[in-house]
């Protein structure tokens, strides 16, 4: 992973246009991640991120919002005890 600082990236944005590894980016002054930039791949990053429990995971039927919606419910369900 190569670490650049702000100042750095001004001076020289065409980094961005070789990238081939995940490049971070720090603010030098507080020492704090500030971004990271992965290269483009013809591969699903969500793929290779998976590893060995991808073909474990079920896909859902529903839709994000869906998905959101029920799991803003059950939060609220776990929070004040309500039941819908």
């Amino acid at each position: 992973m190569l670490s650049i600082g702000i100042g750095e990236l001004q001076k020289n944005i065409s980094i961005f246009q070789n990238l081939t590894e995940v490049l971070e980016v720090v603010d030098k002054r507080t020492k704090q991640s500030l971004a990271f930039v992965y290269p483009i791949r013809k591969q699903s990053q969500t793929a290779l991120m998976a590893g060995k429990y991808k073909d474990k995971v079920n896909p859902s039927s529903m839709n994000i919002e869906q998905i959101k919606q029920e799991a803003f419910l059950k939060a609220m369900e776990e929070k004040y005890g309500l039941s819908s």
